[in-house]
């Protein structure tokens, strides 16, 4: 095994190059062995202290860094992004972390994190609030802009931690990651991208089509359709529930156009969302006789599922940004409802233009995500995709070609959109493991020697370490 190492390593090789057309990174502060790490983080250019918490064993600084609103022009204006530094010691690697939403000012950890037991850098993705510029110019929220956020985070930390580093997320999170690894390939010494689409064509979505007429079982897959069927076909006595809901809770619908519109989006949001989130085991819980249920239980099922809330006003705003990215360059599934007359549905799958509000422009750029893809077929290096083989947004993965060195990618049995490395089969996990390991310099003689052996260095923490992913009931990664 130790032989099979050194050949992988002796075939890794830098790919790509390393974009100029960033701002000028903030001078790295030097590295003593008696500054408190709170004065040396806040020794970096641009950056300020929010809030630090306790954690046994760690410090957990909440913190602000000074971006440009865009990398090509930094003197056009700032910005102030969030971040968090969960420190353990700078002389452990460093995983880099983002949701690709916001970021959680709680600590947490990881699973690249406690695999290599080291410090995580955790970046809140430009746009979402707080890290909004004022006034918001939307042109300047692009794939590109959001990888030169990371690079320069990176090259202003790693004076302190400097350690290999890993960058990790999941979903949309997992999408960064990736698009990062695209344009800044030389700043990580590995990617572990969990649960990532990769819409290459956003017109072909067939894919999710066929996801669907196999998922789980077929009992299963009947009892929700009949769900998502029925409830289009009690329609007016469910939407006038939704019209004395709506009044009770002050929604309004004037982004997605309509009562009706929203009424709809969240029922064809059903089958998807119980997917993503949900189990086989889980199905027990949906009405087995659909037809015969009552209109509450038809309500309390979709409602548990996607959320009634979820496309009003209030419930798209916080998310405008990712609609924004969807309708301007990672694109939106389209998926189509056989076991639903053509009668019921009025609108279909809507696209993300629906739930932005008209005053922002958007124009889709459909060689964006054909870009990623083709680099990372050819380029990809030290990268590890995990999918989960129930979860809807595996059903158009990365995939490697003959230039990828030393990449992989697992899918976890029967896990869904929380799947982890810690849900691969025994010899995959290992092997993950094992990799994670060796990319961020930590692997133990024993693991180097038989990477069956590999296991994370850090005990499982339940306050640091929860697994469970976060319910986001409207139709996004």
């Amino acid at each position: 095994m130790r032989k099979a190492l050194r050949w992988l390593l002796a075939l890794t090789v830098l790919i790509g190059t390393l974009s100029t057309a960033g701002a000028a990174t903030a001078a790295e502060p030097k590295a003593t062995g008696t500054t408190d790490i709170k004065e040396r983080l806040l020794s970096v250019p641009g950056m300020s202290l929010v809030e630090e918490k306790p954690y046994t064993g760690y410090r957990f600084f909440v913190l602000n860094y000074t971006q440009p609103v865009d990398h090509r022009r930094p003197s056009k204006g700032t910005f102030q992004q969030r971040i968090t530094v969960l420190h353990k010691d700078t002389a452990r690697p460093t995983v880099f972390y983002t949701s690709g939403y916001s970021v959680s000012t709680t600590p947490r950890r990881s699973e690249p994190t406690q695999i290599v037991d080291g410090n995580q850098v955790s970046m809140e993705y430009r746009f979402f609030t707080p890290s909004r510029p004022d006034p918001a110019d939307w042109s300047k929220l692009d794939i590109w802009q959001a990888a030169s956020d990371q690079h320069r985070i990176f090259k202003a930390l790693k004076g302190i931690y400097s350690e290999n580093w890993i960058s990790t997320g999941g979903s949309k999170g997992g999408m960064t990651a990736t698009y990062y690894e695209r344009f800044y390939p030389r700043d990580m010494d590995g990617v572990v991208a969990y649960v990532a689409p990769n819409d290459v064509v956003n017109k072909e979505d067939s894919a999710y089509d066929r996801f669907f007429a196999g998922v789980g079982t077929k009992e299963c897959r009947d009892r929700l359709n009949g769900v998502q069927r029925e409830a289009l076909v009690r329609r007016e006595p469910l939407e006038k529930k939704y019209e004395a809901y709506a009044a009770e809770n002050g929604y309004t619908f004037d982004t997605i156009g309509s009562l009706d519109r929203a009424y709809e989006a969240v029922v064809l949001d059903y089958v998807w969302g119980f997917w993503q989130y949900s189990t086989v085991a889980d199905c027990e819980q949906i009405p087995a006789d659909a037809k015969n249920a009552t209109d509450d239980e038809i309500w309390n099922s979709v409602d548990t599922v996607s959320g009634f809330s979820f496309y009003t006003d209030q419930g798209l705003s916080p998310y405008t940004p990712y609609y924004y990215q969807a309708g301007t360059q990672l694109g939106a599934p389209t998926i189509h409802f056989p076991h639903i007359e053509k009668s019921h549905v009025r609108y279909g799958y809507q696209p993300p233009r629906n739930f932005v509000p008209r005053s922002i422009d958007m124009e889709f750029e459909p060689r964006a995500m054909r870009d990623v893809d083709n680099w990372v077929r050819s380029n990809a290096r030290h990268m590890l995709f995990v999918y989960g083989e129930n979860d809807p947004w595996g059903a158009e993965p990365f995939r490697l070609g003959n230039g990828a060195r030393d990449s992989y990618v697992f899918t976890a049995p029967g896990m869904n959109h929380g799947a982890n490395v810690a849900g691969l089969v025994a010899e995959e996990k290992a092997f993950a493991t094992a990799r994670i390991l060796d990319w961020a310099d930590v692997a133990p003689s024993a693991v180097q020697e038989n990477p069956a052996a590999a296991k994370p260095l850090a005990k499982f923490d339940a306050g640091l370490d929860k697994r469970d992913v976060e319910r986001q009931r409207t139709l996004r990664p």
